[in-house]
């Protein structure tokens, strides 16, 4: 068995009311070309809600749900909690953990894929966290990206048969699944696998529900409008399957076959925020929001599948990444084969992965 004594979740952070928001924009935004309008409008997101991010409830229910799975495994590990962006700090944790005695810690990272934003930063959040608590500073690895585990895919597949159940039976086998992640710059996204990873676990998931009919959108975009992000944004992708779909429904409208009557009719759209493991602001407000008002506009019919979230074979997933790094000699047993083209990520990046695109 390793020697680990403590596993860390790491995560963004967000506010608890109202007065935490733009404190925590301006801590999220430092150093970034954003322009402080652009700042006020995303803020105007968390007022929208009370100014409290869902990210931190959903945090804790899953650290819950973690403690719960890894004693039935008979998994002896502390689990602690520490945010980039927002209380409780990294930083903060990792100072605890040292003087708790902790040593060595694995460290579970809230994004399936690899990018600068979603894997590499938070190398160095942990490093950077690690030098401040200094020399007692426990020796943090980071698990594997796990865009392609069998836990997460069938955890989402899970929950897009949920999204689908919404529906009326006869108008399911024909809906759109549309995928959705956070946008990157096209710069910081050729130097790593992050559409790649995106797409693959979207056609994993398309597989195991059995639909053969789907697309990855991005959504969240911040940064300048002269700089080019991975699109097609969501809405935009919505506005221009609803304008084909009219189009299609135009040029059939005069035929009288029983088929071509329904090939004709309007299409359901199934938004699935592949790119997110929690219900947090971007989803609730972006999709659940703007998304949902894109969708009334048009007049087309959408339902919103959850994230992973705590379903309990995303949790099972957690702990098999856990006794993967626990038991490696036993890691074909004790843990689950990661599935598809792309195969199991390495544990350990190496030094050069996931540039800033900057």
């Amino acid at each position: 068995m390793s020697n680990y004594d403590a596993l860390l979740l790491v995560s963004f952070g967000g506010p608890d009311g109202p007065d935490d928001v733009i404190p925590f924009l301006e801590r999220v935004l430092k150093g970034r070309r954003v322009p402080r309008e652009r700042m006020m409008e995303v803020a105007e997101h968390y007022h929208h809600f009370g100014g409290v991010s869902p990210i931190n409830g959903q945090n804790r229910a899953l650290i819950s749900a973690m403690e719960a799975a890894l004693e039935i495994r008979g998994i002896s590990l502390p689990v602690y909690w520490g945010n980039r962006n927002w209380h409780p700090l990294l930083s903060d944790t990792v100072g605890r953990m040292a003087a708790d005695g902790v040593r060595r810690a694995l460290a579970f990272v809230t994004s399936p894929y690899s990018s600068w934003s979603n894997c590499r930063q938070y190398l160095e959040n942990i490093e950077d966290a690690r030098r401040d608590a200094g020399a007692g500073a426990p020796v943090i690895e980071k698990i594997r990206p796990f865009f392609n585990h069998p836990g997460f895919i069938e955890a989402m597949a899970a929950r897009v048969r949920s999204a689908l159940d919404r529906l009326p039976e006869e108008r399911r086998p024909r809906a759109h699944l549309v995928y959705t992640a956070h946008s990157i710059p096209l710069a910081m996204a050729g130097g790593c696998a992050y559409e790649a990873q995106l797409r693959e676990s979207s056609r994993l998931i398309s597989e195991r529900v059995g639909a053969s009919s789907w697309a990855l959108t991005f959504q969240s975009r911040s940064g300048p409008p002269a700089q080019p992000w991975l699109e097609p944004d969501v809405c935009d992708y919505i506005r221009a399957f609803h304008e084909t779909a009219t189009v299609d429904k135009v040029a059939r409208a005069d035929r009288t076959d029983a088929a071509d009557k329904e090939v004709a009719a309007d299409r359901d759209i199934v938004v699935i925020p592949v790119g997110f493991i929690s219900d947090h602001m971007e989803v609730a407000y972006d999709l659940d929001v703007e998304a949902r008002a894109c969708c009334d506009e048009l007049g087309v019919s959408m339902v919103r599948a959850e994230t992973a979230g705590t379903h309990p074979r995303f949790v099972d997933m957690i702990v098999d990444l856990v006794e993967e790094r626990l038991f490696p000699s036993a890691a074909t047993s004790a843990s689950r084969p990661a599935v598809g083209v792309l195969g199991p990520w390495p544990d350990r990046c190496p030094p050069d992965c996931c540039p800033p695109g900057r």
